[in-house]
């Protein structure tokens, strides 16, 4: 029995707990939209309720918008309203992402996930700019990507709170990992928080976040799905037991293979056949792999 502990702001729009997609290619290097179909129906099947297409970890820098399209109308046209649909559609050149913004709108996408403009820099104003323009150009509900990691640049605080007040953003994708900054903008905006970064999954619901978007969750989608689940009904000690025993030595992992191998690798030593990463990423070699099976084993993910 649920007692209400998990936050459900923004759940209407981006949905709990996400998976950010991996995008599947076949032995030739090409989308294979069968196999698109065949994964996101068994996140779905397997308790994830919010899928998001076409970010880093399905490899949007080397996918196509036509690629981006076709697995959104595909994934879309298997799952249903069984899951939200979120398509990344950010870049660092404003007037491209509003012309994928608005391609995805029509494709059929629920809402949208926008990275801070990348490589370039942009001042806080040139930030808001960017996303107030994206924003103003479709009605979709959007959230903001904060990943100082990869953009060199935060989304700084006020910069959200100005950002909180245009009528369609409406959550934060958080992979920045500031607790103090982002408990006063949940307490004082209506934007959903969401965690982008796996080991931080369990905290971020402590201090009012709505759900994930994981990458992880490609290997353990019961396993996230549980957890969102253990919290909110109460039980801390479920919850941690998850987190330490299969969601952790998971993201231990991601963080030596990166995200996308991660994923594609625990996928195909279950039994689901994605593909391998486009250049400049690649597959792992033997050692990561055995150190990947030993990891999945241990978790509780990989049958042998």
């Amino acid at each position: 029995m649920s007692t209400g502990m998990t936050a459900r702001t923004g759940v209407e729009y981006f949905g709990r707990v996400g998976v950010a997609m991996v995008t599947p290619f076949d032995s030739n290097g090409a989308f294979d939209v069968k196999k698109a179909r065949q994964l996101a129906a068994h996140l779905v099947d397997n308790g994830i309720d919010s899928l998001i297409l076409s970010g880093t970890t399905g490899e949007s820098p080397t996918t196509t918008v036509d690629e981006k399209l076709e697995l959104l109308k595909a994934v879309k046209d298997e799952v249903g309203d069984r899951a939200k649909l979120t398509a990344g559609a950010g870049t660092n050149n404003t007037a491209s992402s509003i012309e994928l913004a608005k391609a995805s709108a029509e494709a059929g996408a629920d809402a949208l996930l926008i990275v801070t403009p990348y490589y370039s820099k942009p001042s806080q104003e040139g930030v808001y700019a960017h996303f107030a323009a994206i924003a103003n150009a479709t009605d979709l509900p959007i959230c903001v990507y904060d990943i100082p990691g990869r953009s060199a640049i935060p989304v700084e605080t006020e910069t959200l709170l100005r950002l909180s007040e245009l009528p369609t953003v409406k959550g934060v994708k958080d992979a920045k990992g500031d607790f103090a900054a982002a408990s006063r903008l949940i307490a004082e905006t209506d934007l959903a928080w969401y965690s982008g970064d796996d080991p931080l999954n369990l905290p971020w619901l402590s201090v009012g976040a709505s759900g994930f978007i994981s990458v992880v969750g490609h290997a353990a989608p019961r396993e996230l799905a549980e957890l969102w689940d253990a919290f909110d009904r109460g039980d801390i000690e479920r919850a941690r037991e998850i987190n330490a025993q299969t969601l952790i030595p998971l993201a231990e992992q991601q963080a030596r293979l990166g995200g996308v191998t991660l994923a594609k690798e625990a996928l195909r030593m279950q039994g689901i056949e994605v593909g391998d990463p486009r250049l400049p990423v690649l597959g792992a070699d033997a050692d990561e792999l055995e150190g990947l099976r030993l990891t999945m084993k241990k978790a509780g993910v990989l049958k042998e």
